[in-house]
């Protein structure tokens, strides 16, 4: 069995609490998820990459983004294959995939394989774990 990769950003729980509001701190860190269709970055458009809100990591390029109409901002693949880590999620009587931040371990969401061609995939995250870096134009 390969051996798990460890996230590369470690902190306390009280390191991420100072640092996080408690939103952030309640989806990244104890694996919340927001309200649907509550966040901005649902309706986004604007270019850039998305990256993690606890370490910076970028994690999804715009260009991926789509509309899925889950309430919660969707792409179709990370901006590269490493930027993520995936494990199995059991909670709530349903299994799933959990999407993590591969840098620091943030929970971001979780992946569906109800997504658009090319990989048929949705990342469904939840914006209060994403920060937009916009692209200059």
């Amino acid at each position: 069995m390969p051996e798990e990769k460890q996230p590369k950003v470690r902190k306390s729980e009280e390191e991420w609490r100072a640092e996080l509001t408690p939103e952030q701190f309640a989806v990244t860190r104890a694996c919340g998820t927001e309200p649907p269709f509550s966040h901005p970055y649902n309706f986004e458009k604007r270019e850039g990459v998305y990256t993690c809100v606890c370490c910076g990591a970028p994690l999804f390029d715009s260009h991926t983004k789509y509309e899925s109409g889950s309430g919660w901002p969707s792409f179709f693949k990370p901006i590269r294959e490493d930027a993520v880590a995936e494990h199995e999620d059991r909670s709530h009587f349903m299994v799933r995939t959990e999407v993590q931040c591969a840098n620091c371990g943030a929970h971001l969401g979780h992946v569906f394989p109800d997504g658009p061609q090319p990989t048929g995939l949705r990342y469904c995250m939840n914006g209060t774990a994403l920060k937009l870096e916009p692209e200059d134009k």
